[in-house]
């Protein structure tokens, strides 16, 4: 690249995010990363991704729901890149106001300044789950971005291993709840093994991009190689689709918030996850891993 391209990474202390930060500063990019904790990208993150303080170039602290504290964050950049989205229940915040309001602060200001490429991570198989509120969310800001005249891509992968990692926790502490019979297929992607597939979807038309990873599991199969890698004993109780979804009504009723993220994991047990299938990083050497950190 003769002249340095300048890219803006929003959601850059996230799990991808910070893969990301890493595949850009490896192919010679201008990093300028939106976080509102810049301290976290100084340690390695809880599912091993890199602390990637040192690497990025300009660290802007800023909040997507607040526009004065985002304002100007696409001055000079010729790429945006966003995995930005709530992860995890917010007392005040839903998906709306991050993964969509937030998100278009973040696409009008590229739109001004005539940014050359917009990358957004959304999820797979948001076409079975239309109803979900984080999907809703996802789903508008990319009909946003296809709207918006700039040139797009809307990554779709079908599952990250820090969302394994979950799987491992609960092995951990000995015992999982289960949601169905856990026999739906999924091949999810390493952080890594994705960063670069988002990083070479700068190039190219606008087009949506599913990514899996290259193993094929079903989520019990998971959920016994977490156990596995933790030393114990697979130990995992199946609770039936309806007793959870009559949990989530009641939660509902108290917090609407964890509702919502929860009607996501319920959800997406219902069906296989299958994306193409991207890179060589593997599950079981990243629960070992993660067993590793805590031996």
């Amino acid at each position: 690249m003769s002249l340095k391209k300048k890219v803006l990474v929003a959601g850059a202390s996230g799990y991808l995010g910070r893969y990301v930060v890493r595949e850009f500063k490896e192919r010679g990019y201008f990093v300028r990363a939106l976080v509102r904790e810049p301290d976290k990208l100084k340690a390695v993150g809880p599912n091993g991704e890199p602390a990637v303080y040192d690497m990025i170039d300009e660290i802007v602290i800023g909040d997507v729901t607040n526009h004065e504290s985002v304002a100007g964050i696409c001055n000079g950049m010729d790429i945006v890149f966003s995995s930005l989205g709530l992860t995890a229940p917010h007392p005040k915040l839903t998906s709306y106001d991050v993964d969509y309001l937030g998100n278009k602060r973040i696409l009008d200001q590229a739109i001004s300044e005539h940014v050359s490429r917009f990358i957004y991570v959304s999820l797979f198989n948001q076409d079975k789950m239309p109803g979900i509120p984080s999907i809703k969310a996802h789903e508008l800001f990319a009909a946003e971005l296809k709207q918006s005249g700039l040139s797009w891509a809307v990554m779709r992968p079908n599952g990250y291993f820090s969302d394994m990692g979950r799987f491992f926790s609960m092995a951990k502490s000995g015992h999982i709840f289960m949601i169905g019979e856990g026999e739906k297929k999924i091949n999810p992607v390493h952080g890594a093994d994705l960063a670069k597939v988002c990083v070479d979807a700068v190039e190219g038309e606008c087009r949506e991009i599913p990514v899996g990873g290259p193993d094929l599991f079903t989520f019990r199969e998971t959920m016994e190689m977490a156990f596995d890698a933790c030393g114990k004993k697979p130990w995992i109780t199946s609770l039936p689709f309806w007793l959870a979804e009559g949990g989530l009504a009641v939660t509902g009723i108290f917090n609407r918030n964890l509702s919502d993220l929860f009607s996501f994991a319920i959800e997406a047990l219902k069906f296989d996850h299958v994306a193409p299938a991207y890179g060589t990083r593997h599950l079981k050497e990243f629960f070992a891993e993660l067993a590793a950190k805590v031996h």
